[in-house]
């Protein structure tokens, strides 16, 4: 496991809100600017989670600041948009998101356990 400071142990950043966590899911296999980041997470959610810009950039803001993702020196080529920001995701961020993966897992087992699952179609 990386080197972290005591206050940034990955397991101290849990639980995490439900826009940071889509965040980092979002991040999981590709670097991607906002605008790209909000239109993944409301097709992977189906439009159950939809981010307005200022969620998303507070959210990248605290991202940033606890080294969960970089932002990339990416330079705009001809017709691109250059205030555009592109995101990475760190190790300490796939940490992270494989922590709470794993605390959401625990959650539903319980809850299937007590019978609260919906029933299949």
């Amino acid at each position: 496991m990386p080197d972290y400071p005591r206050r940034r142990l990955p397991q101290h950043q849990l639980p995490l809100t439900v826009p940071v966590f889509q965040i980092l899911l979002s991040l999981s296999d590709q670097d991607l600017h906002g605008y790209a980041i909000i239109q993944d997470i409301r097709e992977r959610t189906q439009g159950e989670v939809e981010l307005t810009a200022s969620t998303l950039y507070a959210a990248i803001k605290r991202l940033l600041d606890n080294h969960l993702i970089d932002e990339l020196d990416w330079r705009p080529t001809r017709g691109e948009d250059p205030r555009r920001r592109y995101y990475r995701i760190t190790r300490a961020g796939l940490e992270v998101a494989r922590l709470e993966t794993a605390r959401l897992q625990r959650a539903l087992k319980t809850a299937r356990e007590k019978k609260l699952t919906p029933k299949r179609a």
